[in-house]
């Protein structure tokens, strides 16, 4: 069983910057395709980004060139840096991890864009 707690969110303006962490315990950090999603209000939940187990990095169209997803396999741990902030990037944004044996998330963590 893997456990995921996210930290990081918060309000921020459009045009600033926030950095989302994930910590992960109870696992095999390093074989876990990581990854992190979001949920608007009224909304599905939708992929933002992941990293594969090789550091391979996928990105929504929406936030490319803009967010970053990193991984430290040493501290099982994933991070989302997000530049450039826009309204339409507020949700309730959950980590993930994902492996053949099992599909996990956090709890997720608010962020919040507005002037």
């Amino acid at each position: 069983q893997v456990q995921l707690v996210e930290s990081g969110g918060g309000l921020a303006q459009p045009g600033g910057s926030l950095r989302l962490s994930c910590a992960a315990s109870g696992g095999i950090f390093r074989l876990y395709v990581m990854g992190w999603y979001r949920q608007a209000p009224g909304k599905q939940r939708e992929l933002v980004a992941t990293i594969t187990t090789d550091g391979s990095t996928n990105y929504a169209s929406s936030v490319k060139g803009r967010f970053t997803i990193s991984r430290d396999n040493a501290k099982s741990a994933v991070y989302l840096q997000m530049n450039s902030l826009k309204p339409e990037d507020t949700a309730v944004y959950y980590c993930n991890a994902k492996h053949s044996l099992g599909n996990y998330w956090g709890q997720g963590t608010q962020v919040t864009v507005s002037s």
